[in-house]
């Protein structure tokens, strides 16, 4: 059964601006907000099967909402997200917290090491892929790369609006990808071409990227996306997936979707 961190946006709100898509004059509805969580929570429970673990929501922390971003877990251990703007750091030690309270062996990186999570590395099996530019740093790879015994591939961001891997890569089953590529530099296209053959790669287009289509959760033969993105689920589905679109509007507001929202546990 596939298990997910979430946290319930008790206290979810635009308090500080630090990507393209956030700003304080664009308020989130809070009962809009809470209704599309628990429309998100239902389906991942539900629909897909899945088992979710929910954190606390902590006041003045607006966006521990997207545990995505808590850091990263494998084979019982988690690598604690250290973030590259101080709005977000106060997350870490209550992120460190749970791991900690749930068996979890929990590193922490470096000071000056930035890398934030499962937002910046996704991958298969056989083949990790970690963001870097926009907000985690390349050398965090390296630090990974030994505590997980896993190559990891680089992939850079160069656009700020997708500023999180998360953002414009989605692995799926069957070793299938469904990604945006001008959100990448020449070679990390060319990294991702080597090692997913182009009959696995789905891609997405500009304006349905630009609503976070690829801000997607898989469970299985389930994908949970956005509304909006009909040519996304069109080809989703002609490859036998079953999609579930769901209002996420709130939560684009400050720059996430689904997958934002969830952080795969193992």
């Amino acid at each position: 059964m596939a298990r997910f961190l979430v946290c319930p946006p008790d206290h979810f709100g635009i308090r500080y601006e630090i990507n393209p898509w956030m700003r304080v004059s664009n308020a989130v509805d809070k009962a809009e907000s809470q209704a599309q969580w628990r429309a998100l929570a239902r389906v991942l429970e539900q629909d897909a099967g899945a088992k979710l673990e929910r954190m606390t929501p902590v006041p003045g922390l607006p966006d521990l909402v997207f545990t995505a971003n808590a850091g990263v877990v494998h084979d019982g251990t988690a690598v604690i997200s250290r973030f590259r703007h101080p709005e977000r750091r106060r997350e870490e030690e209550h992120f460190a917290q749970w791991f900690k309270e749930h068996g979890y062996r929990v590193i922490l990186l470096d000071e000056e090491c930035y890398f934030e999570g499962a937002g910046d590395l996704l991958g298969f099996p056989d083949a990790w892929f970690g963001g870097y530019r926009q907000r985690s740093d390349i050398k965090a790879h390296r630090v990974l790369s030994e505590v997980y015994g896993k190559e990891i591939l680089p992939l850079e961001l160069v656009t700020s609006r997708f500023y999180h891997l998360d953002t414009c890569f989605c692995p799926l089953g069957n070793g299938e990808l469904l990604y945006y590529p001008p959100a990448f530099d020449a070679y990390a296209q060319a990294a991702i071409a080597d090692r997913v053959d182009e009959r696995q790669r789905i891609v997405v287009s500009h304006a349905e990227a630009a609503r976070f289509a690829c801000n997607a959760v898989c469970v299985e033969r389930h994908v949970v996306l956005p509304s909006g993105c009909p040519e996304t689920m069109a080809m989703l589905e002609d490859r036998g997936y079953t999609s579930h679109p769901l209002d996420l509007d709130q939560f684009l507001k400050s720059g996430g979707s689904a997958k934002c929202l969830t952080l795969a546990l193992d």
